[in-house]
């Protein structure tokens, strides 16, 4: 198993939860890493992302309210996810991407997690 993603649960609006992403070493030094999220019914949506250097990107819809980290000695991205709306409900999917060669990229899925946030 590439990646490995956990965390998931159950919390009422105003909540926490923190979601983490497990990926084998090899894959994880070299990628970005990314959480998507799918909400039921519709596609799914990048939410945020870090670097192999470390360096965060979040789509505008979760700034301030999420965050994510790296820990490197573990080989595991963290997505700290605090003031949860029902809207955040879904699933957590992570991804891992590297570049290859020229134009072509690796990417790895792991299986999804699920967040359900009741108000």
């Amino acid at each position: 198993v590439q990646l490995q993603a956990s965390g998931g649960g159950a919390v009422q609006a105003g909540g926490s939860l923190r979601l983490s992403c497990a990926a084998s070493r090899s894959i994880f030094r070299i990628s970005t890493i990314a959480w998507y999220h799918q909400a039921p019914g519709k596609p799914r949506e990048l939410v945020a992302a870090i670097t192999s250097s470390g360096i965060p990107n979040y789509d505008d819809s979760v700034k301030g309210r999420f965050s994510i980290s790296r820990d490197n000695a573990n080989n595991t991205v963290y997505l700290q996810m605090n003031s949860l709306k029902p809207a955040d409900t879904g699933a957590y999917y992570c991804n891992a991407k590297y570049h290859t060669k020229g134009w072509n990229f690796n990417n790895y899925w792991g299986q999804g997690t699920l967040v359900t946030v009741s108000s």
